[in-house]
C-alpha cells in the first residue's frame, strides 16, 4: 500500500511539474509573440520614415507639419525599440540562468531568442542606414546652395561648420538678395533638421551596441538557426504521431484558446523534445 501510495504522489509530482513548464513556456511565447510585433511595427516606422525623408529633400522649404510627423516617428520608434532592447536583455539574463539545464524547452528559448535578436539588428541596420543617407543628402543640399550664394566649401570644411553647431558661420561673407534670403533660409532648416537627426543617432547608438554585441556573443548558435529549421522539418512527422498522443490530455488541462501563430512554436518545440510533448491548443 505504502509502495502504491508512492508511486501515486510520484506521478502527481511529475504531472505538476509538467503544467508549470507547460505555464512557463506559454508566457515566453506571449514574450516572443508581443517583441515580434514590436519588431515588425519599427519596421513599418521605418519605412515611413525613409518616405518623409525624401519628402523632406524633395521640397526647398519642407510643410512644417511633416517635419513634426517625422519626429513623431522618430520618437515612437525610439519608445518601442527600447521596449524591444529591454525585454531581449531580459530574456537574455533567464536563459543564461538556466544555461546549467540541457533541456528542449531551454533550446528552443535560445533559438526563438537569437532569431529575433537578428531581426531586430537587421531593423535597426536599416533605420541607421537610413538616417546616414538623409544626413548625407542633407549635407548635399547645403553645399549646393551655399554654391548658388558664391561660398564654395570641401565635405572637410562643410562638416567644421557642421559640427559648430552655428547657423551663422554658413551665413558670412554672403550677399544679401532675395535670391539669397530663399536659400540662406533652407540652408538654415537643412542645419536644424541635421542637428536633430544626429541627436537622434547619439540616443540609439547606445541601444544598437548593446543589442549587436548580444547577437554577437550569440556566437555559432545563431549561424546554425535554419539548419536548425530544416532539421525540424525532418522530425514533424513524428512529432505529428505524438501529438495526437497528448492532445486530449492537454484539452483538458487548458481550455483556453491561443494565437494561431504560436502554433509554429508548439511544432517546433515538439520536433525538438524526446522526452515529453508540449502542445498548445
Amino acid at each position: 500500500l505504502l509502495q502504491k501510495q508512492l508511486t501515486q504522489d510520484d506521478d502527481t509530482d511529475e504531472v505538476e511539474i509538467a503544467i508549470d513548464n507547460t505555464a512557463f513556456m506559454d508566457e515566453f511565447f506571449s514574450e516572443i509573440e508581443e517583441t515580434r510585433l514590436n519588431i515588425d511595427k519599427i519596421s513599418e516606422h521605418v519605412e515611413e520614415a525613409k518616405k518623409l525623408y525624401s519628402i523632406i529633400l524633395s521640397a526647398p522649404i519642407p510643410e512644417p507639419k511633416t517635419k513634426d510627423d517625422l519626429e513623431q516617428l522618430t520618437t515612437e520608434i525610439k519608445k518601442r525599440a527600447n521596449n524591444v532592447r529591454n525585454k531581449l536583455k531580459s530574456m537574455e539574463k533567464h536563459i543564461e540562468e538556466d544555461e546549467v539545464r540541457s533541456s528542449a524547452d531551454l533550446r528552443i528559448r535560445k533559438s526563438q531568442h537569437s532569431v529575433l535578436s537578428r531581426k531586430f539588428v537587421e531593423v535597426m541596420t536599416k533605420y541607421n542606414e537610413a538616417q546616414v543617407d538623409f544626413r548625407e543628402r542633407s549635407k548635399g543640399r547645403i553645399q549646393r546652395q551655399l554654391e548658388i550664394t558664391g561660398k564654395k566649401t570641401t565635405d572637410e570644411e562643410l562638416e567644421e561648420m557642421l559640427e559648430s553647431g552655428n547657423p551663422a558661420i554658413f551665413t558670412s561673407g554672403i550677399i544679401d538678395s532675395q535670391i539669397s534670403k530663399q536659400a540662406l533660409s533652407e540652408i538654415e532648416g537643412r542645419h536644424k533638421d541635421i542637428v536633430r537627426l544626429e541627436s537622434s543617432i547619439k540616443e540609439l547608438h547606445d541601444m544598437f551596441m548593446d543589442i549587436a554585441m548580444l547577437v554577437e556573443n550569440q556566437g555559432e548558435m545563431l549561424d546554425n538557426i535554419e539548419l536548425n529549421v530544416m532539421h525540424t522539418v525532418d522530425h514533424v512527422e513524428k512529432a505529428r504521431d505524438e501529438t495526437k498522443k497528448a492532445v486530449k490530455y492537454q484539452s483538458q488541462a487548458r481550455k483556453a484558446p491561443k494565437p494561431a501563430s504560436l502554433l509554429f512554436f508548439s511544432t517546433l518545440y515538439l520536433a525538438h523534445a524526446n522526452c515529453y510533448v508540449y502542445i498548445i491548443l
